[in-house]
């Protein structure tokens, strides 16, 4: 993929012609040249031409893609080892606030993932052409991003004269070889979503290194499976694994994507029982097609849902029906979490149906069983993600294929015994059948979500089994890449993470269900909120993550992630006595938590919780109140003392 519709020194450009720029330009645009598009690029090229007169040694680029955002920056100026973003609001005499967050999107877009960009300097700007702002004096962050200068046609040539700051280490950039370093983005569930339901291949939006090339490598074995189940008729299911921010549901909707567009007599689709990630992406991707394609939004939303569908509503539909399922290809992300038989019989007996008897994965089995052919089913397993009270794990999907289906071929990941995935001996039994292929490329070793921090989910893992060494080396690993700071006050937290935060980066708060005290500090678990609203909605809608008001517990943000995350800490999980204790709010006070299943929920919650964030995260550890029982200091000291050790920085030390 070109990374500019147009690439030349700047000499070069100034000694051609407007109309071959513009013709290049119209050339690589592959669209309908609108009149103001085309108005537009005259405009910036008049710009440009006049101010790089004074600067021949630049080398600049119209049209610059943004792969991870779907999008392309007008202009990028390679000049005195800066790298110069720039932005044109043709016929505009203001700056809105959405455009200025957009080039600075562009700017840490390039930043973070654009490999020639990590240690560059990286200056955005915005250019309104009827404003008479002059130069502004850059802002530089740490990382030498500078906050948006804003200004006039008139200001820009002031700005390409600027020094770079003091902390950059260059003062020439070699442009072949920035061209050719590479881009390696990692979007996003919903950025990925919506690039792929837009007919994006996921090489385009997804990172290239060799830590995440078996998101490819995963495609291309489940690819070879279902041609070989097409082509020699038969069924087949297949076992992903993958870390916590591996990219499986990146990989699920990929495979949904790539069959439901390339081969349409599969109907592939993907399912999934996380009502708010359904409810997310579906919104998320009906308001994208809006906007890009002027499709009416309720014409949208009707449209998504053939790509994107809550599993519940899958099996309620072949319940009162024996017909053969229309999809060939299915995919199950998060499959551990379907219902045990138990669980699905009380279920059902409540609606009426007082004869079922089987779990979910029997039932689920048995509707694409009934295809007389062929079809694969795919089932993303995540480890450590059961947080649900029935939620059957991977044992029910087993037993169901060994007493039921034993004629169905299964292709499962190496990892698929490891305790992460497979918690009883009676499964990882199971699992040693010969009728069982083992891949190591279906299973996604290499955290994708925290892009500075692929040692997040080992810290996690660490922290969440009692090993604070092990954490603290884990979290020392990361060289300062990945921020975890630990306070007492709620409000320090929010303000970290306002200050954190730049362009359209997401923040919110997150706590466990069962953080029933943490109200006193204005933290309400019990109030629900609305996952489209508080993920979608931008920064001026109080309903959203970032106003730092409503929370979102484990079962709003599974499978969903944030740039930097508030995690709020109740006494359900304290680090008492050297190891962690278990507890539930039951009407006026604690109860200790015995069950051993309950106290695995309890902890995959909080796993679930901490590792959402990309960037970074602050965690909020109440001081208790003395004067109440429910909430004493020593039912959080301890926990705080140990994020402490763990490596977390107090953040009023920052």
């Amino acid at each position: 993929m070109r990374d500019s519709y147009y690439s030349a020194s700047a000499l070069d450009f100034l000694n051609s012609s407007d109309e071959s720029v513009l013709g290049e330009l119209a050339r690589s645009h592959h669209h309908a040249l609108e009149h103001e598009q085309r108005f537009a690029w005259i405009k910036q090229i008049e710009i440009l031409k006049r101010v790089l007169a004074s600067t021949p040694d630049a080398h600049v680029f119209l049209e610059f893609s943004v792969p991870r955002m779907g999008k392309r920056a007008d202009a990028v100026v390679l000049h005195c080892g800066m790298v110069i973003v720039l932005e044109f609001k043709v016929n505009s005499a203001s700056f809105d606030r959405a455009a200025i967050e957009q080039v600075h999107d562009y700017a840490l877009d390039l930043k973070n993932f654009h490999l020639g960009s990590h240690s560059l300097p990286i200056l955005p700007v915005l250019i309104a052409t009827r404003a008479e702002a002059r130069l502004q004096q850059p802002r530089w962050a740490t990382d030498l991003v500078s906050a948006p200068v804003l200004i006039g046609p008139n200001g820009l040539a002031d700005t390409l004269a600027l020094q770079r700051p003091p902390a950059a280490r260059h003062d020439h950039i070699d442009v072949a070889a920035w061209r050719a370093s590479g881009y390696r983005p990692t979007p996003t569930i919903i950025e990925a979503a919506e690039a792929l339901y837009r007919s994006h291949a996921v090489e385009e939006i997804s990172r290239s290194d060799a830590g995440a090339k078996n998101l490819q490598a995963t495609a291309g074995r489940i690819a070879e499976v279902i041609e070989e189940s097409k082509r020699d008729q038969f069924k087949s299911i297949c076992f992903i694994t993958g870390v916590p921010g591996a990219g499986k549901t990146l990989a699920g909707l990929n495979i949904a994507a790539k069959r439901a567009k390339r081969h349409e007599d599969e109907h592939a689709v993907f399912l999934s029982g996380n009502g708010p990630l359904v409810d997310v992406l579906r919104e998320a991707l009906a308001r994208d097609q809006n906007s890009r394609e002027k499709i009416a939004l309720g014409e949208a939303r009707r449209r998504v849902r053939t790509f994107v569908q809550n599993i519940h509503h899958f099996r309620d539909h072949y319940l009162d029906r024996d017909e053969v399922p229309f999809e060939k290809v299915v995919v199950f992300d998060e499959a551990q979490r379907a219902w045990t038989a138990g669980q699905a019989t009380n279920f059902m007996k409540k609606r009426g149906y007082d004869d079922f008897d089987k779990s979910e994965p029997e039932f689920l089995i048995s509707v694409m069983d009934r295809h007389r052919d062929w079809c694969t089913v795919i089932c993303l397993i995540g480890g450590g993600q059961e947080i649900n009270t029935g939620e059957a794990g991977l044992m029910e999907w087993l037993t169901a294929l060994k007493d039921r289906f034993p004629g169905w071929r299964v292709h499962a990941s190496s990892l698929l015994e490891d305790r992460h995935y497979t918690a009883s001996s009676e499964a990882k039994t199971l699992l040693a059948a010969p009728n069982i292929v083992k891949h190591p490329d279906l299973h996604l070793a290499v955290s994708m979500r925290s892009f500075r921090a692929e040692q997040l989910s080992a810290f996690v893992g660490q922290m969440l089994d009692g090993d604070a060494s092990g954490a603290k080396h884990s979290l020392a690993a990361m060289g300062g890449r990945y921020p975890i700071v630990v306070s007492r006050d709620l409000a320090r937290v929010r303000s970290w993470l306002r200050s954190m935060a730049r362009g359209s980066e997401r923040l919110g708060l997150v706590a466990s269900s069962g953080g029933y005290r943490l109200r006193p500090e204005g933290i309400h678990v019990k109030a629900k909120i609305e996952p489209a609203t508080w993920f979608l909605n931008d920064r001026l809608d109080v309903r959203s993550s970032y106003y730092l008001e409503e929370v979102a517990t484990q079962f709003d943000i599974q499978g969903l992630e944030l740039d930097w995350a508030g995690v709020c800490w109740d006494a359900d999980l304290r680090w008492i006595d050297a190891a962690w204790q278990f507890h539930a709010f039951k009407g006026t006070k604690w109860q200790q938590v015995r069950d051993e299943t309950k106290r695995l929920y309890l902890l995959n919650a909080y796993r679930v919780l901490l590792t959402r964030a990309r960037q970074g995260m602050a965690i909020f550890v109440p001081t208790g109140d003395r004067d109440d029982p429910t909430r004493p200091p020593a039912f959080y000291d301890g926990t705080y003392e140990f994020l402490l050790r763990c490596g977390a920085v107090q953040l009023e030390d920052q």
